[in-house]
């Protein structure tokens, strides 16, 4: 008889969730709850490349290069895919961009959810504005 793991849904991650899991801010229980999911179920969150971005440069600007190095190196062993940006979600997150109050990175996470069908978990008000598109688990 084969053990049956948990069920996770996709599930994709903007900055301020991973802000939230690295510095235990408001909200960071669920990330870590969600990574263990995530471990045990051999299923990945997601992260748009432009999110990632987001995550280093403000770590870099609030605690510095070896901060981010730090982080960097905790996040790689973490069950979290970076996604690269292709034709699609850029003009998935285009049109989020031309239609809805968010920063460009906020578009890309927002597409990146619609496109895998998945929820996106944040605690970034900008997201209610697509509550109507995605399904926003918020932090």
């Amino acid at each position: 008889m084969s053990e049956r793991r948990p069920s996770l849904k996709s599930a994709v991650l903007d900055s301020y969730a991973v802000l939230a899991f690295l510095f235990q801010e408001r909200g960071h229980e669920k990330i870590v709850a969600l990574l263990e999911k995530a471990a045990e179920s051999d299923k990945a969150l997601l992260i748009a490349a432009p999110n990632w971005a987001e995550v280093r440069y403000m770590i870099e600007r609030k605690a510095g290069i070896a901060q981010w190095r730090a982080a960097r190196a905790k996040l790689l062993g973490l069950p979290i895919e970076i996604i690269a940006v292709d034709q699609d979600l850029a003009e998935m997150a285009g049109e989020f961009k031309a239609t809805k109050k968010m920063s460009l990175a906020d578009c890309f996470a927002a597409a990146l959810a619609r496109q895998q069908k998945a929820e996106v978990y944040t605690g970034d008000p900008e997201f209610r504005s697509v509550e109507s598109d995605v399904k926003v688990i918020w932090l």
